[in-house]
C-alpha cells in the first residue's frame, strides 16, 4: 500500500514542461535568426560615397547611384557602368521632353527650329554615351588604354553637345519657359555625364 502512494509526475506537468521548452526554443531561434539577418547586410553605400568624392558633383553622384548599391557592391567597373546607364536614361528623357517642347504651338518658327537643333545635339550625345558604355562593357584583353581613350573621347564629345544645346538656347531670345525647362534638363544630364567621366578617369 505504501508503494502505491509514490507517484511519478502527472501527465499535466509533463505537458507544461514540454510547452515551456518549445516556447523557449522558439524564442532562441527567433533571436538567432534576427542576429544573423542584421549581420548579413553590410553597408555597401560607403564605397559609392567615397567614389563620388572624386566627381565635380558628389551629392548628385551619390543620390543617383546609392539606390543601386546592392548590385554595385564595391566593384568600380559596375559603378562606372551604372553611372553611364543613369546618364543615358536621363539624356533619353530629356530628348523626349525637348522634342515635345519643339512642337508647342506658341513657339515662333525660328524658336521651334532652334529647339529642334537642340534635340539633334541631345541625340548625338546619347549615341556617344551608348558607345562609351558598350566599350566599357568590353574593357578586357589587349588595347585597354586605347579603349579607355575612346570612352573618354566620346564622353567629352557628349558634354560638348550638351553645352552646344545650352549655348544655342542662351544665344537667342527664345520663349522664357521653354528656355528654362531645356536648360535645367540639359544641365542635369551634363552633370551626370561629368560625374561618370570622373569615375571612369579613376578606373585602374
Amino acid at each position: 500500500m505504501e508503494a502505491e502512494s509514490v507517484r511519478g509526475p502527472s501527465s499535466c506537468c509533463i505537458l507544461l514542461a514540454f510547452l515551456f521548452l518549445m516556447v523557449f526554443s522558439s524564442s532562441n531561434m527567433k533571436t538567432c535568426t534576427c542576429l544573423a539577418t542584421n549581420t548579413s547586410n553590410p553597408n555597401t553605400t560607403d564605397f559609392i560615397r567615397t567614389s563620388c568624392g572624386v566627381t565635380t558633383y558628389p551629392q548628385l553622384c551619390y543620390t543617383s547611384l546609392s539606390s543601386f548599391a546592392s548590385s554595385i557592391q564595391a566593384n568600380p567597373r559596375k559603378l562606372a557602368q551604372t553611372a553611364l546607364n543613369i546618364s543615358i536614361t536621363s539624356a533619353q528623357s530629356t530628348s523626349v521632353l525637348v522634342s515635345k517642347l519643339s512642337q508647342r504651338r506658341d513657339l515662333k518658327t525660328w524658336e521651334a527650329a532652334t529647339v529642334k537643333d537642340c534635340v539633334d545635339q541631345i541625340e548625338d550625345s546619347i549615341d556617344e554615351l551608348k558607345q562609351s558604355l558598350e566599350q566599357l562593357q568590353k574593357l578586357e584583353g589587349p588595347g585597354i588604354d586605347f579603349k579607355m581613350s575612346n570612352i573618354k573621347t566620346w564622353l567629352s564629345a557628349a558634354l560638348s553637345n550638351d553645352e552646344t544645346c545650352m549655348d544655342g538656347i542662351d544665344g537667342k531670345d527664345i520663349n522664357e519657359e521653354v528656355n528654362s525647362t531645356i536648360k535645367k534638363s540639359i544641365l542635369n544630364v551634363a552633370k551626370l555625364t561629368s560625374n561618370a567621366l570622373a569615375i571612369i578617369n579613376h578606373l585602374t
